[in-house]
């Protein structure tokens, strides 16, 4: 090969390294500009989480809270009826806001007083029995009607700039200016790019394939035939098989890949991650937990006081079902389970084993651990499934990385000091035994 050769072949791989750089340039580029364009839009923007003034002066944000604790097992925003009818427009249909407070804390009260509205209202719905709150303030009864009433507002559209921007129900929005593509000039110069890219990469292979055969031995009758794929593939397989060098080092990687599964299936004997068991009865978390907000406290009454949630009762599904749906085939189970008095034979989806102590009231009450540290997005499943691997392991490094929540209890005032005095780290459940053998194993 001449030093001619060899020059040209470097300079065109230079300068194809030159395009690719070019053309990567470009992209960073554009695609900074896109993102600065997308967040002057969004610093232009309201807030996704601002609340429009609501109605009546009540605080919404608190309303909503005390609506999913109190109200939304029976009732919805919206027109549908769940248990009671639905809430949309209440204050509208209601003959006063005073007569709303005196409802919802004590309807039994206003039925008895013979109030017409209030007859009306108790026979139309099967004469269901509402429950008293005694304890809601004006102020809070006031913020739940806001929230009823802001939740019952359609979307409104906002602008931001010269581009629009439509507001879902999340509350984000996407400006139309910002999300285009590319501009035209870009997308120009980078098809240009890309085709020099490709010319220059085929003039390097004719050459390279014009140097292999120049340099090809010859022989005194010419050149020699290569050799074909196969009988080269052939022989570089012969030969490595005959290496036992190689053939060592094959062997023991074998060996160590059949040690390595072998180890890592031991590990996973007994773990039900993904177990997702078929119920007797089709009950929807995503339904029940998720759409209608039914807080989990409401069917597992044991998750704040005990070791176990407890599974549900018929009795409680009756709350509800003794009213609404009683013609669905999966809730004819339930009234056949009471008729029969037999119990719902429900299929265990999460089972630790019995050398493993859990308690549920420790950890969602003292702990103030949610439902879906554990458990995943319960209110998103249609079949519940175990999503966690709930091994030791996954416990420990909970307990070493979950902080104890020691804001005004005086239960860990000296634990505190003391740790403070070792360390600048927060007090985390390691730091007061939850690494303990004795904690978990009897």
């Amino acid at each position: 090969m001449s030093i001619n050769s060899i020059n040209i072949v470097y300079k065109m791989s230079r300068f194809y390294k030159l395009c690719v750089a070019i053309v990567l340039s470009l992209s960073l580029l554009v695609s900074n500009s896109q993102v600065k364009a997308q967040d002057s839009a969004a610093a232009g923007a309201p807030a996704a989480g601002a609340a429009a003034p609501a109605g009546g002066g009540g605080d919404a944000e608190k309303g909503k809270s005390l609506f999913t604790n109190n109200c939304a097992q029976c009732h919805a925003v919206t027109d549908e009826k769940v248990v009671g009818p639905g809430l949309k427009g209440i204050e509208g249909r209601a003959p006063s806001k005073d007569w709303l407070h005196k409802w919802i804390r004590n309807s039994s009260a206003v039925i008895a007083s013979g109030d017409a509205y209030a007859n009306q209202v108790f026979n139309a719905n099967g004469k269901v029995q509402m429950s008293s709150f005694p304890n809601l303030s004006d102020g809070d009864i006031d913020g739940i009607l806001a929230y009823i009433d802001q939740s019952s507002k359609p979307a409104q559209a906002t602008t931001v700039g010269t581009g629009t921007t439509s507001k879902n129900e999340g509350g984000s929005g996407v400006s139309s200016a910002s999300a285009g593509g590319p501009s035209e000039l870009f997308t120009f110069v980078l098809v240009a790019l890309l085709i020099v890219m490709l010319l220059v990469l085929g003039v390097l292979l004719a050459i390279v394939t014009i140097l292999s055969k120049a340099v090809t031995p010859v022989t005194a009758e010419g050149t020699l035939p290569a050799a074909s794929l196969g009988q080269r593939m052939k022989t570089g397989l012969s030969d490595a098989f005959n290496n036992p060098t190689l053939r060592s080092i094959v062997i023991w990687l074998f060996l160590l890949v059949v040690t390595k599964a072998t180890i890592d299936g031991a590990y996973g004997v007994g773990i039900q991650q993904g177990y997702a068991p078929k119920q007797p009865i089709a009950y929807s978390h995503k339904l029940h937990a998720g759409q209608y907000k039914i807080d989990c406290n409401y069917c597992h009454t044991g998750v704040n006081k005990g070791k176990s949630a407890t599974i549900p009762s018929a009795n409680i599904c009756m709350n509800c079902h003794g009213v609404i749906k009683k013609e669905s085939p999966e809730i004819q189970k339930i009234y056949a389970a009471i008729e029969n008095n037999q119990p719902i034979e429900w299929v265990r989806v999460h089972n630790l084993p019995d050398l493993a102590y859990f308690n549920h009231a420790q950890h969602v009450n003292v702990g103030n651990v949610q439902c879906q540290t554990c458990h995943g997005a319960i209110e998103q499943m249609e079949v519940v499934e175990q999503r966690s691997s709930l091994t030791m392991g996954w416990c420990i490094d909970c307990h070493r990385r979950t902080e104890v929540n020691t804001k005004d209890n005086a239960y860990y005032d000296k634990l505190v000091a003391l740790h403070r005095k070792e360390s600048k780290e927060p007090l985390k459940v390691a730091n007061i035994g939850g690494l303990e053998c004795s904690k978990c194993h009897y």
